[in-house]
């Protein structure tokens, strides 16, 4: 690529990541200064605790975000995509050497996946609730009306996710990049009026300030962790953007302008101490306050938009890592494979959401909420890198230390800290998060006892097929496509055909689709075609978790001349299974009763693998659990 378009096309990437990466980190200052002087926490609102505090603040951000994530966590890419799902594959691979380990590696994965659900519905609620909350300082008179509005603005911004992205995404790093543009216009305004805090910028000053406060220092980290919500997604969209534009966003403009609005709210309160009511809103002027508050609501979609958008790319990685049913998943762009609507999670997420703003009721009682579900997601980030930094990168031991163990200590700091929150609201992100993890465990655990009582049931595929080829089975010229889980046993559907029908077709393919723990699979090596016997072959599809099935276009890939198909003529036998809890030591009874809800309502095969619907034909069988 010649270097002008190289550069246009970092430029364009770069206003991107502004728009989806850093919307939420983005509008924590709308949130963050107001609560951590909340007089519930109970620090002195003096100039000398406001320069400790912003210090803290602007050093955690350099060593959370920008040491931390963005030099150290943002190159721990699995083949270019990051997030939780593509790191614990990462590390459960490369540290995987016993099955006990491996296994122990996904399920802290899969907890900081679950908690990760948990901040997709604070997120919405306390960024559009505490931007509509601006109206309060427009005139009193308007705060009855600011929870209906943030209700209205919520459900009509989950009604259009079905329609997708693609449109008003184009805006979202434009808008995004004025709303950063008047934070750090506004905190420069403040600062000029009052240059002391510049003394902020000393870590110095934020040691003495957390030093001071003895162990009320948890308290107050309980607070202040709120400006660090966010930093989770430049490494969970690193395969959107690349490592490069993520970075130069955060260096060129979201970092100088989170520090100087800050610095704007501390210098503010230290100027005018009743401005604590709401800091952010008060750095306008009375006649900037409309346009503020409807730029603010705006930046707060974008971020909530962002972690909406998470979910269902979390999700559908969840689906094809067996952690989860199948679900509905819908591609609302022709062009961009990663714009993606999930009408399930769509809807629990808006019910989610709106019992959490009717709930906590304001921005307020929801910081008490926010904040433990992504420290503990920071942590499970934190421990998978060490065993990538030491395993897959094979650095030696007293490196993987030395680049983690720094950060383990903030983030076991953040979490113990907001865990003094477990009864003001802390309680809600972690009893989601432990539903669904619950519900990714019972389903993992539930589809290893299904393969397990379906394999000893079923005869060895090979020695079966080579004794019916050799049989005068009355064959059909048609093709055959029996979708198996598991390759070493004869598919129920085959069985079923010859005992019910007592036919056999012309060519019988014996599906097997694998999904990998690394995010995309080549085209080369999609197929492995094995011949077994005469009109039988053993066909094995691959994917990576973020590949999207289609069978009929990888059996393209299988036409040579000793297997010539005709996809017009070939018919799909699947093997539907229908659970049937029983008394055992396999699972709990609740946690069985559970997996056969979730295995009798989940999506459809043959739409997950893209089969036309006029050649797909599925046989039932019961099966004890």
């Amino acid at each position: 690529m010649p270097e002008s378009h190289q550069r246009d096309s970092r430029a364009a990437l770069t206003l991107g990541a502004l728009g989806v990466v850093y919307g939420d980190i983005g509008t924590s200052p709308l949130y963050t200064i107001k609560e951590v002087f909340n007089p519930d926490i109970g620090i002195p609102l003096d100039p000398h605790h406001l320069i400790g505090a912003v210090s803290v603040i602007f050093w955690g951000l350099m060593l959370v975000v920008s040491l931390k994530y963005v030099l150290l966590i943002l190159r721990a890419d699995n083949r270019g995509e990051g997030g939780i799902m593509a790191l614990t594959a990462l590390a459960s691979k490369a540290a995987g050497s016993t099955e006990r380990r491996r296994i122990a590696l996904l399920m802290v994965g899969v907890l900081g996946a679950a908690l990760f659900y948990g901040d997709s519905i604070i997120t919405p609620a306390i960024s559009v609730l505490s931007a509509v909350e601006g109206l309060e300082q427009v005139t009193p008179a308007l705060k009855p009306y600011v929870l209906p509005l943030s209700l209205g603005i919520l459900v009509g911004l989950f009604a259009v996710q079905r329609f997708g992205t693609g449109l008003v995404g184009k805006l979202f790093g434009p808008v995004i990049a004025v709303w950063f543009l008047v934070l750090g216009g506004t905190g420069i305004v403040e600062i000029a009026q009052q240059p002391a805090i510049l003394r902020a910028l000393d870590p110095l000053q934020a040691l003495g300030f957390l030093r001071a406060q003895g162990w009320h220092m948890f308290v107050v980290l309980g607070a202040i962790v709120l400006a660090f919500t966010g930093a989770e997604a430049l490494y969970a969209d690193l395969g959107h953007f690349g490592k490069r534009p993520i970075q130069l966003a955060w260096a060129g403009m979201v970092l100088p302008c989170l520090a100087l609005n800050y610095m704007g709210q501390g210098a503010l309160l230290m100027r005018d101490p009743s401005a604590l009511a709401n800091p952010f809103f008060r750095l306008f002027p009375a006649g900037w306050l409309i346009p503020a508050v409807v730029l603010a609501t705006v930046a707060t979609v974008i971020a909530s938009q962002a972690v909406i958008t998470g979910a269902y790319s979390m999700t559908k990685q969840a689906v094809q890592l067996g952690l989860l049913p199948r679900m509905l998943v819908l591609y609302t762009s022709a062009k961009e494979v990663g714009q993606i609507y999930v009408p399930l999670v769509n809807w629990l997420l808006l019910a989610a959401v709106l019992l959490a703003v009717i709930g906590f009721g304001s921005s307020s009682a929801l910081a008490s909420a926010y904040g433990i579900a992504v420290t503990v997601t920071m942590f499970t980030t934190t421990l998978l890198t060490f065993f990538v930094v030491r395993y897959a990168w094979r650095y030696p031991l007293w490196v993987a230390v030395a680049a983690t163990a720094l950060f383990l200590v903030l983030d076991l700091l953040l979490v113990i800290a907001c865990s003094l929150k477990f009864v003001q609201g802390g309680w809600f992100p972690l009893l989601l998060g432990a539903a669904i993890f619950g519900i990714m465990a019972t389903w993992r655990r539930g589809r290893a006892l299904l393969l397990e009582t379906i394999a000893v049931g079923d005869p060895a595929l090979l020695p079966f097929v080579q004794a019916i080829a050799a049989d005068d089975v009355h064959r059909v010229s048609r093709t055959a496509v029996y979708a198996v889980a598991n390759p070493a046993t004869v598919p129920q559907a085959l069985m079923h055909n010859l005992k019910h029908n007592q036919v056999l077709h012309e060519r019988n393919l014996v599906l097997t689709v694998v999904f990998h723990d690394v995010p995309w699979i080549a085209a080369t090596e999609r197929v492995q075609v094995k011949p077994l016997a005469p009109g039988f072959w053993q066909v094995t599809v691959n994917y990576g978790f973020m590949d999207t099935p289609d069978i009929p276009q990888a059996l393209e890939q299988c036409k040579s001349p000793e297997l010539p198909l005709n996809l017009f003529e070939t018919s799909y036998f699947l093997s539907r299974e229908t659970v049937v809890p029983t008394r055992g030591t396999g699972m709990a009874d609740w946690r069985e009763a559970l997996f056969a809800f979730m295995s009798r309502n989940a999506g459809s095969i043959a739409g997950f693998l893209r089969l036309p619907n006029n050649c797909v034909i599925e046989l039932g069988t019961r099966v004890q659990i």
